[in-house]
């Protein structure tokens, strides 16, 4: 990003790291593989901090960990921070940037991108009918212990089913008002007509956007559908050649292809090797 010149990009869609595992760190499927076979020859051996998936996480939860988490969520606030100073130089005064998020971290890309000087406009609610499991059944571990009262909590879980993904909407300041911004620069109002809304106006909540079919070369864990994509695409830039849409974190290229249907110029970075060829893939 730091080769864009200043002012140069109409809007940002991006879908970052949601920090499910510790940053600083090299999580790789050796790095992996190798707590997973310390912690099987060493049964008192807590293996922590393993990307979710894997098969590890979890641990008790006392004050260390509780310590651990919370530098954890800064440093990812610091990390968002970072690249939200490039992006927030590079893009048009009044051009939005809409980030995806998991409910943990949201707030805290909101308040980093809100310190390098974006102004938050909303926050969008997608209902993708589908997420990560309840967490802890407490009657079925209950049971297992041989604990005489598990009957009684039937039912608990540690946590609920996520069903919703947030995407946090903020802007660059416009300049002066916005009627002489959308003449100068092309961008800081929100198409809402030809949109389902609710008493004449649009709403923040998407439904009926379920995830594309992957295609049997795409690996990616998170991909967004396709037509969720382009109707924010069609609701931050209008069509013109000179308005680009960035994603720095492409992953397998669903940004860029939202926009190659709807004929909007666009931006991606990845530095996943294996993500850049999927992208190249589907974009061909």
């Amino acid at each position: 990003m730091k080769n864009i010149p200043n002012n140069y990009i109409s809007g940002c869609i991006t879908d970052p790291p949601y920090n499910y595992e510790f940053f600083g760190r090299n999580w790789d499927n050796v790095e992996i593989k190798r707590r997973k076979n310390k912690a099987n020859n060493n049964k008192n051996i807590l293996v922590k901090n393993i990307p979710y998936g894997s098969g590890l996480a979890g641990g008790v939860k006392n004050e260390r960990w509780y310590k651990k988490n919370r530098d954890n969520i800064l440093e990812y606030q610091s990390w968002v921070e970072h690249w939200g100073k490039e992006l927030y130089r590079i893009l048009k005064p009044g051009a939005f940037i809409m980030v995806f998020n998991s409910n943990r971290s949201v707030a805290h890309i909101q308040i980093a991108l809100e310190n390098v000087g974006f102004y938050t406009k909303d926050m969008f609610i997608w209902i993708r009918n589908s997420g990560i499991p309840k967490g802890l059944n407490a009657y079925e571990k209950m049971k297992k212990d041989g604990y005489e009262l598990a009957e009684n909590w039937k039912g608990w879980h540690s946590a609920t089913r996520n069903n919703y993904e947030a995407v946090s909407v903020l802007q660059k300041p416009i300049e002066n008002n916005y009627v002489n911004n959308v003449k100068k620069y092309g961008v800081g109002l929100l198409k809402t007509e030809g949109y389902i809304n609710h008493n004449g106006f649009l709403s923040n909540i998407f439904e009926g956007y379920q995830r594309d079919k992957k295609d049997d070369f795409n690996k990616h864990i998170t991909v967004k559908p396709i037509k969720l994509i382009e109707k924010l695409a069609e609701m931050i830039v209008p069509k013109q050649t000179n308005n680009i849409i960035i994603d720095p974190f492409m992953g397998s290229g669903t940004t860029a292809l939202a926009c190659k249907n709807l004929g909007i110029p666009y931006i991606g970075f990845e530095l996943n090797e294996e993500y850049i060829k999927i992208a190249n893939m589907r974009l061909s």
